[in-house]
């Protein structure tokens, strides 16, 4: 029995959050008391930040933002009107996520669920970071790919052990609960 590791001896201030970023590489170092978020909760907060955005648009639009959608639009000589819709769609939704996520490190969707983006360090991400996040979020909103995607990288957070999405792993980042953060690494978190 002595040459096994028990998960009791995690002693000297280690949580089991951290002792799992830090087994994961060796040099990742959450900050005390860090909970990882579930990937039900990272989910249903991406699913009210599109439902917001898309209400929005809808309502700005007048309804024709749903021509980014139009197949029978995208496959007629006025396919441009699908392609100028599909563009602003998928422009709200990048500057949703980039400047919330710049002035408030997380959007309303995670804010609701009490979840935050973090750098695998504890550190807040720059915007650099934003931007590239924002990018690659963008590729959940393509019809039909958004479901494979969706079902693929649900999987992938839930056999994780650090419940990081490919997204995250490219990146360099962790979704945690806001709360668990210590209030040093809280304080541009709002």
């Amino acid at each position: 029995m002595s040459d096994h590791d028990s998960p009791i001896s995690l002693h000297g201030g280690v949580t089991i959050a951290k002792a799992i970023m830090t087994e994961k590489d060796g040099n990742v170092s959450l900050p005390e008391g860090t909970i990882l978020a579930s990937s039900t909760k990272r989910v249903l907060s991406f699913l009210i930040d599109v439902i917001l955005v898309s209400s929005l648009l809808l309502i700005a639009t007048g309804g024709e933002i749903i021509n980014a959608l139009n197949l029978t639009l995208w496959l007629s000589y006025d396919f441009h009107y699908s392609l100028a819709y599909s563009l602003v769609l998928f422009t709200a939704h990048w500057l949703y996520w980039r400047v919330i996520g710049v002035n408030y490190s997380r959007s309303f969707g995670q804010k609701m669920f009490g979840i935050a983006v973090i750098c695998n360090d504890g550190s807040q991400l720059t915007g650099e970071m934003w931007d590239k996040r924002s990018f690659l979020k963008l590729k959940f909103l393509i019809p039909l790919v958004n479901i494979y995607l969706g079902v693929y990288e649900f999987a992938r957070i839930s056999q994780r052990h650090t419940h990081q999405s490919n997204l995250d792993l490219k990146i360099g980042t962790v979704v945690v609960h806001a709360n668990s953060l210590p209030p040093a690494y809280r304080r541009e978190i709002r």
